[in-house]
Formats: C-alpha cells, structure tokens, sequence
C-alpha cells in the first residue's frame, strides 16, 4: 500500500495510522509523469495493482464571476485531470493483469448544481461522467470502478477552502446538520462498494436521500439551490456592512 500527496508530511501521518506494510510518498496528481511512475514503482515491487483510489481535490468558492481563468485552471488541473492522470496510469495496467478496480472520489456536488461553487462542481460532475462511462468499458473486462459521492466529510478540504466570504466548512455542512461525515466511517463504506462493485456510493444517508429526492423533483431541487445561494449572498452582505465577515 502507497499513500500519496503533495504535502509529505501528511501521506506519512496517513500511512503511519494504517500498518507497518504502507508506504508514503510524495505525489502531485496534475503530473501525469509522475503518477505513471508512481503506478509503475508499485508493480515493479509487488507485480501488480489492486486499487487505485483518485482522491485529490481543492475548492473555489464564491460568485462565478469573481473567479480567474488561473483559479478555474488550478481547479480542473487538480479535481479533473488529476483522475484522468491516475486512470490513464492504472487502468491499462489492470487490464493487463485481468483485475483491479478503480475508485474516484466526486462529492455530492457531482450529483447537484450547488450555487457558489461552480469550478467545483463542474469537476465533480465530470468525474462522475468519466467514472460511470469508463465502468461500461472497464467491468465486462474484469476491472471494477466506483465513483464516490459524499456530502461533507472530516477532511482538510473542509477548512482549507475559503468559500465566497465565509469558511468552507460552514458552507458544506449547512445542509448536514452541522456535522461532517466521519472519514474513516466513509473508508469502510468505500471498501464494502467495492466489494459489491458499486457504480455509486453516496453518503451519508441524508445525503443520499437528497440526491433521490433531486432525482424525482429537479425543478423544485433547482429552485431550492437558488434560494440557498440568495442566503448564502445576504449573509455575506450582512457580514460585510458589520466589518466582520460571517462565517455561518
């Protein structure tokens, strides 16, 4: 087992919790060469691939307008072609071997059209589409691919992404009750999907619920996204006219 990230420190926190057999390295997932030669150092040492989990990503929040062309690029570059690296790297390999299975991590935002966030949710939502079309192409060939969908999890995306004028992390938990998704909670949730080779995991269940919900009624789901947005911008207004910014 390798865990990878851009920041050292963390993959080697992340493999030293897991057992003495996983290994870290550092990775920076919008380098195709460097994910390729990640995927080749595994099966050089080991003879083959298992898993192959894409689950890098950042956010940009705030009006659509007031995103740059480098905000957009850095988002795609990371969220989009960061899975397409890792695919690219894994899939022909497991191809080859006969076996393996893939998981890229979307986000519920893959599934919806949440207002303020829009770089990120145009990724999300291309991650599921390359997900679901590879897995018509990849599961009649042995090779399984599961796409994971969560709402708000425990993770440090939840405070390192600035959101609009306020904390990313009050933004994403509006609609979760104030509480994230436990991570480890989402690993083993992630491991049994893959037993059953699910096209789709969302959690959690209210999360899920939603995303039914959104299947049945898109007007009304649109509509509710609208007056969220309205919300989340005369929050903001208020925050602003009293010098200080709100955070929820």
């Amino acid at each position: 087992m390798v865990c990878t990230d851009i920041d050292e420190h963390a993959a080697e926190a992340t493999a030293a919790g897991l057992s003495a057999r996983a290994r870290a390295a550092r990775l920076d997932v919008t380098d195709a060469a460097a994910v390729q030669a990640a995927v080749d150092d595994v099966v050089a040492r080991v003879g083959r691939l298992d898993l192959m989990f894409n689950n890098a990503g950042i956010v940009w929040g705030g009006d659509t307008e007031r995103l740059t062309l480098d905000q957009w690029n850095a988002i795609i570059d990371v969220n989009l072609r960061g899975v397409v690296h890792g695919v690219a790297a894994a899939y022909p390999q497991m191809l080859r071997q006969g076996h393996g299975h893939i998981v890229n991590t979307a986000s519920m935002a893959g599934l919806s059209a949440a207002g303020q966030i829009t770089s990120y949710v145009a990724t999300k939502h291309a991650v599921v589409g390359l997900s679901l079309a590879l897995r018509t192409e990849a599961v009649p060939r042995g090779v399984g691919v599961t796409v994971v969908c969560p709402a708000a999890v425990e993770t440090p995306i939840l405070d390192k992404g600035a959101v609009g004028g306020f904390v990313g992390r009050d933004y994403f938990l509006q609609n979760q009750g104030g509480r994230a998704y436990d991570a480890d909670r989402l690993a083993r949730d992630t491991l049994r999907a893959i037993e059953r080779n699910k096209a789709i995991l969302v959690k959690p269940a209210v999360a899920h619920a939603q995303w039914l919900f959104a299947r049945l009624t898109p007007t009304l789901m649109n509509r509710l996204a609208m007056r969220f947005v309205a919300g989340q911008r005369s929050r903001q207004t208020l925050g602003e006219a009293s010098g200080h910014p709100r955070s929820g």
